[in-house]
């Protein structure tokens, strides 16, 4: 299981102006990741493109930044998939699965722009910007994680 991750309006509030806020909700999505130890992470947020996949790892506790396995590619690279999909950030998804050794794994994302995705997308836990990675949020992960057998 592949979990493509966002950072803004899931790991904190977006908008997020206090500094100390950022990573706020990051403790309580490590802890559901910990209770599946089989789920690898690539970061789907908008981050990765002016830090390198170290500087992102930095960010989560050493359990967790070492299933941290990648970052999906801009869709600025991929005009025929964005045609075909019309949908950034899920562009950016089947872009990174097409290009990994293992294009059938399932795969859900955690974001809070749901037009950056197809409509009733069921892969998509989507959370409330102003609050991040909330009880409600954990709660339909938890279950989505269940429901695949993980």
């Amino acid at each position: 299981m592949i979990l493509f991750l966002d950072f803004d309006g899931v790991l904190h509030p977006d908008p997020c102006y206090d500094k100390q806020l950022f990573f706020c909700c990051l403790p309580r999505l490590e802890n559901v990741l910990r209770d599946f130890p089989k789920v690898r992470v690539v970061i789907s947020s908008t981050w990765r493109e002016t830090r390198s996949l170290s500087e992102i790892q930095f960010f989560f506790s050493a359990d967790i930044s070492s299933r941290i396995i990648g970052m999906t590619p801009s869709w600025r690279d991929f005009p025929d998939l964005l045609e075909v999909v019309g949908y950034q950030r899920q562009t950016e998804v089947e872009a990174w699965l097409r290009g990994s050794e293992e294009p059938w794994i399932s795969w859900l994302a955690i974001d809070d722009k749901a037009f950056l995705f197809k409509p009733f997308l069921p892969n998509l836990v989507k959370t409330n910007s102003l609050v991040g990675f909330d009880d409600d949020s954990e709660l339909r992960l938890r279950q989505k994680l269940l429901a695949v057998g993980i």
